[in-house]
């Protein structure tokens, strides 16, 4: 048996949120409801004008996200990053390694800024992200260790990523390496902006086959060109053995390559607070699922369960109360 279920590659920034109304993003020009890459100076202008309103910090990324909910889950998790030798890099390594999740971080680092990401989530539960890259804009194929990857079941591949020339080459050396050591190979398409820009980078990332992508449902219609999910779904099984789209409040939509067969999850009726995370959450939960003996049909149940918990209130993780709820309520078959 392998020392990790999963090895995670991604951006490691630390996430600052803060409640905002939407005429915030009027004043400033801020794009809602997506990502923006943008530059420090950018970044402390939009602090400045937030006017002293509390502000959370965690260390994050997507697939940080995912790692730390299969830590919570109970699973063995392992998140290859690059962070910078100042406070922030201090404070997001000890905040992995307090989370269960081992990583890289504890290695010399280099001098220079940890990368940060403004979450700015309106009244409507929508999450706007701002974010200077720092370091992590550098994350390359040196921050990768061998010797851990060849022990892990999966690689989980972050499609930020691919926004980084250097990111690009990190993910084409891994996906060599769990070739290598016969990984299965996980990949998030992360956001909208990520398979609009980067759309043939995608497309050779996963011509190295892929066991598992994660979507949600502008990312898949965007990927296949196409307005219809079900035309998306079609085009998406010539691409990978397994996905997962989710839909939002409507749940999500789960293909297993084995079996052949769709499995359709339905959501759960809450009064969503912040979708920061949400995605994030229902990946771990779900490779914690599957590598943990539940069936298909189980680990999308506990993935879209999490998902909706964590998105009644503010914040990107779960609480330890909240994951032994779902695992109480969900059985593996």
């Amino acid at each position: 048996m392998k020392k990790y279920d999963v090895y995670g590659i991604g951006n490691a920034l630390v996430d600052i949120e803060v409640q905002v109304q939407p005429q915030f993003f009027e004043e400033l020009k801020i794009h809602k409801g997506v990502m923006t890459l943008i530059e420090q100076k950018r970044q402390k202008e939009i602090l400045s004008k937030i006017n002293g309103q509390a502000l959370k910090k965690a260390s994050g990324g997507s697939a940080a996200n995912s790692m730390l909910t299969i830590a919570q889950f109970g699973g063995n998790s392992y998140y290859a990053c690059k962070v910078a030798d100042d406070d922030l890099g201090d404070f997001f390594h000890a905040d992995l390694l307090r989370g269960g999740v081992e990583t890289n971080g504890s290695i010399i680092r280099d001098k220079g800024d940890t990368g940060t990401c403004l979450v700015m989530v309106t009244p409507d539960a929508d999450r706007t992200m701002n974010t200077y890259l720092g370091i992590t804009e550098h994350f390359g194929i040196k921050e990768l260790e061998e010797d851990v990857l060849r022990n892990s079941e999966f690689i989980y591949i972050e499609g930020y990523l691919l926004a980084q020339q250097t990111g690009r080459k990190a993910i084409s050396e891994a996906l060599k390496m769990a070739q290598k050591y016969n990984l299965k190979k996980v990949l998030s398409f992360s956001d909208p902006f990520i398979v609009s820009s980067y759309e043939k980078e995608m497309k050779d990332i996963i011509d190295h086959g892929m066991d598992l992508i994660f979507c949600n449902e502008d990312e898949a219609k965007m990927f296949a060109g196409t307005n219809d999910t079900k035309t998306a779904s079609d085009k998406l099984k010539h691409f990978t053995k397994n996905f997962v789209i989710t839909l939002g409040a409507e749940g999500s939509l789960i293909y297993d390559g084995e079996e052949q067969r769709y499995y359709k999850i339905e959501g759960h009726k809450i009064n969503a607070v912040d979708t920061t995370g949400a995605g994030d959450v229902y990946a771990g939960a779900f490779i914690y699922a599957i590598t943990h003996q539940y069936s298909t049909y189980a680990a999308g149940r506990l993935a879209s369960l999490s998902s909706a918990k964590v998105v009644s209130r503010y914040g990107p993780r779960l609480t330890q109360a909240e994951v032994c709820a779902a695992i109480r309520e969900v059985p593996k078959s």
